[in-house]
């Protein structure tokens, strides 16, 4: 089996999800849980749209500027720095269908001592975010577990090597091929061949993401919003939450996709967005996917 590409229909309940979860969890250790590799859609090779034009990114701007009241992104030019809409083409590959979750990594970390996502008070000043420590401390995790009614919820708090290093024990255990995705792989796969804006086509919809327009500013169970997904099927590529890629922005920076839980907009949630984050940082608002190489 462990060679096997894991699917399932979007349609599976992230209640069920979580429920399979947290019984495992109450019977026994982390790492004794029985281990399946994360599920995946497969991306078809060939050519694709990527990137934007001046059209929308302007509209992006005006996003912004309707559910915040006030200019920010545009005067500091967020999205004047995204890759001209072109076509490219890359190999098939599979993609992990959400992010990778809180029960998923504490397997890892309960396998390998790998440290729990975890950031002290000083070092979370020292980024100078605009979330105060308060905020940070229901994802914190505590005894080497997940906050409680969390597991199913996407990881954060994970520094771009950490995120490495749970592809490197997935790969092992599996002998397959993991990785980060590169930002052309993510965008294919949340965004599909033609390059709509957003991952289910060219009109915002806040009802299909976990996004401040109507969501709880909080992360949700992975899998919640099913009439968001991609044409591939890819959940979650929008809102929720920020994703590392191993495309470098500037030194020591890695780009990260996919807006988060406190965006409104939603400007930055649209899958050509892109901005780097330096490496090291453990934020509440960045957790990432995998990409399962199969060429």
């Amino acid at each position: 089996m462990k060679n096997t590409i894991f699917r399932i229909a979007p349609a599976l309940s992230a209640t069920m999800l979580g429920f399979v979860i947290a019984f495992g969890a109450a019977h026994g250790t982390l790492a004794d849980q029985d281990f399946s590799a994360p599920q995946t859609v497969t991306i078809a090779g060939g050519p694709f749209i990527a990137g934007s034009n001046a059209a929308e990114r302007e509209a992006a701007y005006v996003l912004d500027e309707l559910a915040y009241g006030h200019g920010r992104t545009r005067q500091f030019g967020w999205y004047d720095r995204e890759r001209q809409r072109a076509t490219y083409s890359l190999p098939a590959f599979a993609i992990t269908r959400t992010p990778i979750t809180n029960a998923q990594y504490a397997q890892f970390a309960a396998e390998t001592g790998h440290p729990a996502p975890n950031v002290d008070e000083i070092t979370w000043a020292s980024y100078r975010l605009i979330h105060p420590f308060s905020r940070v401390r229901r994802h914190v995790w505590r005894d080497g577990r997940p906050p409680q009614g969390r597991m199913a919820h996407p990881v954060v708090l994970v520094a771009h090597a950490d995120a490495e290093a749970y592809a490197a024990w997935l790969s092992a255990k599996t002998g397959q091929s993991w990785r980060l995705p590169s930002e052309l792989e993510w965008e294919k796969a949340a965004r599909g061949v033609r390059g709509k804006r957003f991952p289910w086509g060219d009109r915002f919809d806040p009802g299909r993401l976990n996004s401040h327009d109507s969501g709880p500013f909080d992360t949700l169970p992975v899998g919640r919003f099913p009439g968001g997904a991609s044409p591939f099927g890819v959940l979650d590529a929008a809102g929720q939450v920020f994703e590392w890629t191993l495309s470098p922005g500037n030194p020591g920076r890695f780009l990260v996709k996919g807006g988060s839980w406190d965006d409104k907009g939603c400007g930055v949630c649209r899958p050509a967005a892109r901005h780097a984050r330096p490496q090291a940082i453990k934020h509440i608002l960045i957790g990432f996917r995998l990409v399962l190489l199969t060429e």
